[in-house]
C-alpha cells in the first residue's frame, strides 16, 4: 500500500519547467534511489514530496499521520535542534515519542505503586518497549559514533559545529527519529568511508521507507531496491539496485532506438509512396497513405535523447601533453606534515601526520584513504607545495610537473565570468578557449555566466578545466568527484584511467577507488596531542577492506616495515602466512600482501626477522642437478596450487555458490587447504634457495 503518491506533479521556476507530469508512489518499507543529472530536479522533487515546497500543478497525497524526515544538502538545522544545549541532547530529542512516553512513565511511577498497576501504565510501557525506548541512549551513542562525531563534539552546541558536522548531526537525529519515510539528499557528501558503511548498514536494517538522492554508485548498490530516474522532466521507475538500473536502462534505450529507427523507416516509406501516387495521379491511394502516415506519426517513438557529457582530454589547452617524469615521482622519508604557528607564535608547530616511508613511482595510481581529520588533505597540500614540511624529507623526482585540485573549492575565481576565469590564467584566443570550455559542458552563453552564480557542480567543472590548462604528469586530486553527477564522475574516471600521469587521489568514492587505484596510502588518525600515521597497502580498496577484516592495521604494517628495513629475515621453515598474525594465532598486519598487489617501496612481502632465536647455520649447497630437479618440482607445485586457488576464488564470487550453503562450505574449506599447502610449498622454495649451488 502506498504511503506517498505523486500525481501529475508539475513545478516551474520562472519560465522553466523543471518537473512535468510526474506520477510515482512510495510503498511502506521500500528503499528507492533517485538519480539524474545535476539540475534534473531531484532536490525539488524531494522538497515537494516532503511538503517543504508546493507544486504548480498536480498533487502530493500522503497517508494520514505519515511522519516524514528530510535531510537537505545544505547544513540547515531546524530551530529546535539548533536550540539544544548539546548535540547529544538534540539528537536524542529526535525520538520525540519515546521522550514523551519516558516522561509520562516517570510521572506515573512517582505517583506510587497503585498508579504503576494501572492499565494506562501498562499500555504506555508496552508502547515504550515497542519503540525500543530502553535502548535509546545506546542507539544515540552508536549513531553519533557511527557517523563520525567524536565524544568531544557530542557535548558541544550544534551551532558550534562546522557545516559538515552539522549535516552529520542532522542525519544522526533523523536516523534516531526513524520516520515512516526518510528522505535524504546527497547524505554521503560529508561522510568518511567508515561512516558511509555504517550508514549503509543502518539504512538497510530499517523497516521503514527510504527515498534517497545520491551520486554515490556504491552506496546506491548497497542500499536501494528500486531506482527512480529523472530525465527530461519526467520520472521512470526501475527495479533493483543501481547496477540493475544501468542494465535495464541500456536495454530500454537500445529498444527505443530500434523502435525509433523502424518508425523513421516507415515514415520515409509512406512519404515516398505518397509522392509516387501523386505523380501518377492516383489520389485515392495517395490519401490512403497520407492517413497511414498520420497514424504512424501519432504513434512514432522518439529515439532516446542523450544529455551532454563531460569530455576531458589528456592534451592540455597550453603546452600539449605532459613530459615523461623520472621513475621516482614522490619520495617521503620520516616526514611530518602539519601547520606552523601564526603571527603570535611563529615558532610553534602542530603536527598532523607522521610518515616514516612512502613512495610513488611513475604511472602509479594511488588512493589515499582514512577517516576525516586524519591528515589526508594536509599530506596532499604538502606534496603540492602549499604547506612546508615540519620535519623529514619530501622529494619530487626529475621532470615532475604537479597539478593540484583542492577539496575546498576556491571562494573566488579570477574574472567575472567563466570565460574570464579561464582567460585570466591562460593566454588563448576566445575561439580555442570556448572550445576547451565546451568539453567541460560550458557551451554557448554558459561561458558568460557569472562565476558567483555557479552551482557546486559547475564550480567543480570549472576547477577541472583550470586544472587541465597546463600539462601535468603528477595529479594531486582531493575529493575530485565532489558535486559531480554520475555521468561527470564516469567521464572523470575514464579520463584518469587513460591519463599517463601519476595519480594521488584522496576520495571517499569507493567505485572510483576500486576501479582506478591499484595501491593505497592508508592514513590513521592519532590520539590527542599526537600525529596520525600512514602506511602503504599493496592492493585495491576491496582487498584492503578484506585485509582489515583479517586484522591489517597501519601500526602493524609500520612495525613490519621497520623490521624489514633493519635487514632481518625469518628463519627457514617459518611460514610466510604467519608473518601477519598476532601471538596466539589471531590475524594481525597482513603487510598489504594481496592476490592483486605488487611489492614496492618497502611494502612488499614482509618476513619477520628472528629476534630472539640465534641464526641457524647455513645448510649445505646442493649439486646443480639436484637443485634443478627439486626447483622444477617446487615450481610445478606452486603453479598447480596457484591455479587451483584462483579457480576457487572465482567460485567464491559466483552467486550460485553463495546460494548453496553446502557448496559454499566445500569451496571455503578447500580454499583453506590450498592456502595451507601453498604456504608449505613457499617455505620449501625458500629453504631450497638457501641451498642453491654456489
Amino acid at each position: 500500500m502506498a504511503i506517498l503518491r505523486l500525481e501529475a506533479l508539475r513545478r516551474e521556476i520562472g519560465d522553466f519547467v523543471i518537473l512535468d507530469s510526474i506520477d510515482a508512489a512510495v510503498a511502506h518499507g521500500e528503499r528507492i534511489g533517485l538519480v539524474g543529472a545535476n539540475g534534473a530536479g531531484k532536490t525539488t522533487l524531494l522538497k515537494l514530496a516532503a511538503g517543504a515546497d508546493e507544486p504548480d500543478g498536480g498533487r502530493v497525497i500522503r497517508k494520514a499521520g505519515l511522519r516524514i524526515g528530510l535531510l537537505t544538502q545544505e547544513a540547515n538545522l531546524d530551530p529546535v535542534f539548533a536550540a539544544a544545549p548539546s548535540v547529544r541532547i538534540g539528537v536524542r530529542a529526535g525520538a520525540e515519542e519515546v521522550e514523551v512516553l519516558e516522561g509520562e512513565l516517570a510521572a506515573i511511577e512517582s505517583a506510587g505503586a497503585d498508579a504503576v498497576e494501572s492499565p494506562r501504565y501498562a499500555a504506555l510501557r508496552d508502547r515504550f518497549e515497542q519503540l525500543d525506548g530502553y535502548h535509546l541512549d545506546q542507539r544515540v551513542e552508536a549513531t553519533l559514533s557511527g557517523l563520525g562525531l567524536t565524544r568531544d563534539e557530542w557535548d558541544r552546541s550544534p551551532l558550534e559545529l562546522s557545516g559538515g558536522e552539522q549535516t552529520r548531526a542532522a542525519l544522526a537525529r533523523l536516523v534516531v527519529s526513524d520516520p515512516d519515510l526518510l528522505m535524504l539528499d546527497e547524505p554521503t557528501n560529508h561522510l568518511d568511508l567508515a561512516a558511509l558503511e555504517w550508514l549503509e548498514d543502518a539504512l538497510v536494517r530499517r523497516s521503514r521507507a527510504l527515498l534517497v538522492a545520491s551520486h554515490d554508485r556504491a552506496f546506491l548498490d548497497a542500499v536501494v531496491q528500486r531506482v527512480w530516474e529523472l530525465r527530461h522532466r519526467r520520472i521512470e521507475a526501475f527495479r533493483g539496485d543501481y547496477s540493475a538500473y544501468l542494465r535495464q536502462r541500456a536495454a530500454r534505450d537500445e529498444r527505443l532506438a530500434k523502435d525509433a529507427e523502424n518508425s523513421a523507416t516507415s515514415i520515409a516509406r509512406e512519404l515516398e509512396l505518397i509522392q509516387r501516387y501523386r505523380s501518377h495521379r492516383k489520389y485515392s491511394k495517395m490519401h490512403e497513405h497520407e492517413r497511414r502516415l498520420e497514424a504512424i506519426r501519432q504513434t512514432a517513438i522518439d529515439a532516446p535523447r542523450k544529455g551532454p557529457n563531460l569530455k576531458l582530454s589528456t592534451s592540455a589547452l597550453m603546452g600539449g601533453g605532459p613530459v615523461r617524469s623520472g621513475d621516482m615521482v614522490v619520495q617521503l622519508r620520516d616526514l611530518v606534515v602539519g601547520f606552523r604557528g601564526g603571527p603570535d607564535s611563529p615558532g610553534s608547530k602542530t603536527p598532523v601526520l607522521s610518515i616514516p616511508r612512502l613512495e610513488a613511482s611513475r604511472g602509479d595510481r594511488i588512493g589515499i584513504v582514512g577517516p576525516n581529520g586524519a591528515g589526508k588533505t594536509t599530506l596532499l597540500r604538502t606534496i603540492a607545495g602549499e604547506l612546508a614540511p615540519l620535519e623529514g624529507m619530501l622529494k619530487l623526482g626529475a621532470a615532475v610537473q604537479p597539478a593540484y585540485l583542492a577539496q575546498i573549492r576556491r571562494a573566488a575565481f579570477p574574472g567575472a565570468t567563466v570565460l574570464d576565469a579561464l582567460l585570466s590564467v591562460a593566454r588563448a584566443d576566445n575561439g580555442p578557449a570556448r572550445s576547451y570550455l565546451a568539453r567541460f559542458l560550458f557551451r554557448g552563453e554558459d561561458v558568460f555566466k557569472p562565476v558567483s552564480e555557479l552551482s557546486g557542480g559547475e564550480r567543480s567543472r570549472l576547477e577541472l578545466a583550470l586544472l587541465g590548462i597546463m600539462p601535468a604528469n603528477l595529479l594531486l586530486l582531493d575529493e575530485p568527484t565532489n558535486h559531480l553527477d554520475i555521468p561527470a564522475r564516469e567521464a572523470l574516471e575514464s579520463f584518469l584511467r587513460e591519463s599517463p600521469a601519476t595519480l594521488l587521489v584522496v576520495s571517499h568514492d569507493r567505485r572510483l577507488l576500486d576501479g582506478l587505484c591499484d595501491r593505497l596510502w592508508v592514513v590513521e588518525g592519532g590520539g590527542p596531542g599526537s600525529p596520525g600515521r600512514a602506511a602503504a597497502f599493496e592492493g585495491r580498496y576491496r582487498e584492503w577492506r578484506a585485509a582489515q577484516a583479517d586484522g591489517w592495521t597501519v601500526a602493524g604494517e609500520l612495525e613490519l616495515q621497520s623490521r624489514r628495513l633493519d635487514g632481518g629475515r625469518s628463519p627457514v621453515g617459518s611460514p610466510l602466512r604467519g608473518a601477519g598474525r598476532r601471538n596466539g594465532g589471531e590475524p594481525s598486519a597482513l603487510n598489504g600482501r594481496t592476490s592483486g598487489g605488487r611489492s614496492r617501496g618497502g611494502t612488499g612481502l614482509g618476513i619477520l626477522p628472528a629476534v630472539t632465536a640465534p641464526r641457524a647455520a647455513k645448510p649445505a649447497a646442493l649439486s646443480k642437478d639436484a637443485y634443478r630437479r627439486q626447483r622444477s618440482a617446487v615450481e610445478e607445485d606452486l603453479t598447480r596450487l596457484g591455479l587451483r586457488r584462483t579457480h576457487l576464488e572465482l567460485a567464491l564470487g559466483d552467486p550460485a555458490v553463495h546460494a548453496n550453503f553446502v557448496e559454499l562450505r566445500r569451496v571455503t574449506s578447500e580454499l583453506a587447504d590450498v592456502d595451507t599447502a601453498l604456504a608449505q610449498v613457499e617455505d620449501a622454495w625458500l629453504a631450497l634457495e638457501e641451498r642453491a649451488p654456489r
